[in-house]
């Protein structure tokens, strides 16, 4: 009776949030009608409709296109306005009180930002703001300053990534530190980043967009960096059997990883993570938990503690910052 019981409240709990675009913009039209000034924020409306970000912002739609389909003032649309809001929905997994500050105070801005009269970290900020929002729309050759001209011309994609951050901003759930030894590179250890944004914090590229990035290890020369983005869960997504490396938390402070299958201990890339502390060269890793997450919890500098067999090689690095128990536990049940 008490399955029953529960069963027959999570029904009438999902009957009542509405699932259909229509319906959910109707929903937004009663709550900002019963509102005093006849308009609601977002953080509003999904307290009040018992909504989840995830089904404001999916596929081409986000909080601007919800507030135009429910009637209500949205500030102008431009030139490339269905590529940027749908780029929106990428940037759910900021979660560090720097981008959080440092993207709201720039967005509000009437202007963009000059770059050249930015700090370093914050020249580099930027650009993970802008490529994440412009890239599908530029070129090779397109630079931060031409891509800041692009997303200044869309006010409405701005005011909605404005909404959705300040939202995100009362969602932290890690205690994130910065990057010691690294002051020009604005990551927050256990803060999740894509790999855009990491290749933007380490300086690689000369222009807006960094360079193309598919493999699991990628060697930054400016940066003197080896950075790892490994998947835990293999089991699904473009994996085949010679590319499910066995990628894990042994404890809250080492991590087993494996190299691209061609790798041997005497090659010079096989060396290098044998001896980068020797040679002055860095180690920084971010893990995601599957294939369905763009972003990866940067899980910051480690070092080498000793390695079995080639091709590929098995290393065990030890993490500067133990993984929080929750982050352990929840890449635990990814391998399970």
């Amino acid at each position: 009776l008490a399955l029953l019981a529960s069963a027959v409240v999570l029904k009438n709990i999902k009957d009542a949030v509405p699932t259909r675009w229509q319906a959910k913009a109707d929903e937004l039209r009663q709550v900002a009608a019963s509102a005093p000034e006849g308009d609601v924020d977002l953080a509003t409306f999904l307290d009040e409709s018992g909504l989840e970000l995830d089904d404001v912002y999916g596929g081409r739609h986000g909080w601007a296109s919800l507030r135009e389909s429910a009637g209500l003032p949205v500030a102008l649309a431009g030139p490339n306005e269905v590529a940027l809001r749908k780029a929106i929905s990428r940037m759910l997994h900021i979660d560090d009180a720097l981008r959080l500050s440092r993207f709201r105070e720039w967005l509000a801005l009437d202007r963009p930002a000059d770059p050249s009269e930015l700090s370093e970290p914050d020249r580099r900020l930027l650009r993970m703001l802008v490529v994440s929002l412009v890239n599908s729309v530029t070129t090779a050759s397109t630079t931060l300053h031409a891509g800041l001209t692009l997303l200044w011309r869309h006010p409405a994609v701005r005011a909605d990534l404005s909404a959705l951050l300040d939202v995100l901003a009362t969602r932290q759930d890690h205690v994130q530190s910065p990057l010691q030894g690294h002051a020009d590179v604005p990551l927050r250890v256990h803060a999740r980043y894509t790999r855009r944004e990491i290749q933007a914090a380490f300086g690689h590229g000369s222009k807006l967009r960094p360079p193309e990035w598919r493999e699991g290890v990628r060697w930054i020369a400016e940066a003197n960096t080896d950075v790892f983005a490994f998947t835990l869960d293999k089991t699904s997504g473009h994996f085949s059997p010679t590319t499910r490396y066995k990628d894990y938390a042994e404890n809250r402070e080492i991590i087993h990883w494996e190299s691209q299958s061609g790798t041997t201990a005497a090659s010079r890339t096989g060396q290098r993570y044998q001896h980068h502390d020797k040679e002055g060269s860095h180690v920084m890793l971010c893990a995601r938990l599957n294939t369905a997450e763009s972003a990866f919890w940067f899980l910051g500098p480690a070092h080498y503690i000793d390695h079995k067999g080639e091709r590929p090689m098995a290393v065990r690095w030890k993490l500067e910052h133990p993984l929080p128990g929750d982050l352990f536990a929840a890449f635990a049940a990814a391998v399970a």
